[in-house]
Parts: structure tokens; C-alpha cells; sequence
């Protein structure tokens, strides 16, 4: 009778790094897709709630057809890049992308930017598309077109470039583009029940955590891509997550203390 050895711990260990990077993926692309789509949405609703649906709906329709073009001919096109260039310049670019949103992020919670109001958006949205002129008879009405279409095609733009990038460094294009239609499905659900924006979702703590999601993903595959060995594989993004969180706390509460102590001078003043 043959007795079972137990499993060598490299085995065991052998799905987590990959698993762990599964996770990151599909979580940073859905919030990251999620925040595009709300601001898509209030573009789409403020022009449709007062005009119709008819053209709106063509513009997102043509806008989703040129989106999905890029991903079917641009996807297969990075793989055929090596992968340790394609991490380098990748982590590079969403490094910089990233920090983008972490700079804003942090500028609003310090007080320093206002918040993005997207009631406000939907509003502003509404008395544009009011004032603009009608269109005579049945046909297209090409100002909602182009609304939707534009308003689309620039919030998905981002969407695509994070879709590709992830997907394309972590072999995991489908995986990431899952998580984006996932969202988009989620947003454009609630949206439609509710006729209104998306007013109540805390857009700039998820904008908080998707700018140091991305850099964190940019710091470990631009490192990857030269050579850097890191502890732990793909463990260590949480690593450097943390460390980008605690940088960017301290950042907020010392923008904070400025602001106020200024303010403080100023009013004495």
C-alpha cells in the first residue's frame, strides 16, 4: 500500500501569487471603469432626460463600436511586445496615470480642490442641451449624437487604456475587460432605475483608491520590467499599496493643517 506524501509547499504556494494578481486586476479595473461610467452616465442622462433618448442612445452605441475596436486590434498588438518592455513602459505610463489621480484625490481631501459634484454635472449638462437649438423634423438629433458620442468615447478611452495595459502585462485581457463590462453593467443598472446621477457614491474615495491601486501596479511592473526581484511576487503590491497610503494620509493631514493655519492668519489679518 502506497502511502500519500503531502504536497511539496511550492505547490501549494504555487496559485496564490497568481490568484492574489487575479484579485488586484478585476478590482482595479471595475472601480477605475466604475468612476469612468458615472461620469459617462451624467453626460448621457443630462442630455437624454431633456431631449429624448433616440440620438443619445446612437452616440453611445457608436462611441461602445470604436471602443471595442481598440481593444480587439490594439490587444493582440501588445503581445507581440516582449514582456519585460511591455512591463517597463507600461508601469511607467500607469505610474504617471496613476499619480494623476492620487494628486487630485489628495488635493480634494485636504480641501485645496473642490469636490467633483456630479448633481451639479447633470444639471449644467441639462441647461446646455435645453438651450441648444431643435431639430427640424424626425431626424437624428445631431447635438445629443455628439454629446453622447464624445462624452463616451473620452470616459472610455481611460477605460481601454487600463483594460489593455493590465490585461496585456498579466496575460489577463479578458479578465480585464470582464471587470470593466462588469461595471459598466452595474453603473448603467442603477442609473436607469433611478433616472438620475450617481450623486451619492463617494467618487473621490474611490478615485482615492484606484489612483494608489495604480501606482502601486505602475512601482511594481515598471520595477519588474528592469530587473527587480521583488519579496513575495505579486504579494508585495500590498506592500507598496500600504506604503503609498500612509505617504498620501500624511500628505492630506499636512495640506490640512496648512490650509487652516492660513486661513486662520488670513481672518486675523
Amino acid at each position: 500500500m502506497r502511502l500519500l506524501r503531502p504536497a511539496p509547499e511550492a505547490a501549494l504556494r504555487v496559485h496564490t501569487p497568481e490568484m492574489s494578481s487575479d484579485v488586484f486586476l478585476f478590482l482595479t479595473t471595475f472601480f477605475a471603469s466604475a468612476v469612468e461610467a458615472v461620469e459617462a452616465l451624467t453626460i448621457v442622462l443630462g442630455v437624454g432626460v431633456v431631449r429624448g433618448w433616440r440620438s443619445p442612445l446612437l452616440g453611445v452605441a457608436a462611441a461602445t463600436v470604436v471602443l471595442a475596436a481598440l481593444v480587439a486590434v490594439l490587444g493582440p498588438a501588445l503581445r507581440l511586445i516582449p514582456i519585460e518592455t511591455l512591463r517597463l513602459v507600461v508601469g511607467g505610463l500607469l505610474l504617471v496615470f496613476g499619480l494623476q489621480w492620487l494628486r487630485k484625490a489628495i488635493l480634494r481631501s485636504s480641501g485645496y480642490k473642490a469636490l467633483h459634484d456630479e448633481g451639479e454635472a447633470f444639471r449644467d449638462g441639462q441647461r446646455q442641451a435645453a438651450e441648444a437649438g431643435r431639430p427640424r423634423g424626425r431626424g437624428i438629433d445631431w447635438y445629443s449624437f455628439t454629446v453622447a458620442f464624445k462624452g463616451v468615447l473620452l470616459e472610455g478611452l481611460e477605460v481601454v487604456f487600463i483594460v489593455l495595459t493590465f490585461g496585456a502585462t498579466q496575460g489577463r485581457v479578458g479578465l480585464a475587460a470582464l471587470a470593466a463590462a462588469a461595471a459598466v453593467v452595474v453603473v448603467v443598472a442603477v442609473g436607469v432605475a433611478i433616472r438620475a446621477p450617481l450623486e451619492r457614491v463617494p467618487e473621490n474615495t474611490i478615485k482615492f483608491a484606484v489612483g494608489l491601486l495604480l501606482s502601486s501596479f505602475g512601482i511594481f511592473w515598471a520595477g519588474e520590467g528592469a530587473g527587480v526581484n521583488w519579496p513575495g511576487s505579486d504579494v508585495s503590491i500590498l506592500g507598496i499599496f500600504a506604503f503609498l497610503a500612509l505617504v498620501s494620509a500624511a500628505y492630506v493631514a499636512r495640506l490640512r493643517r496648512h490650509r487652516l493655519s492660513t486661513a486662520v492668519i488670513g481672518a486675523s489679518a
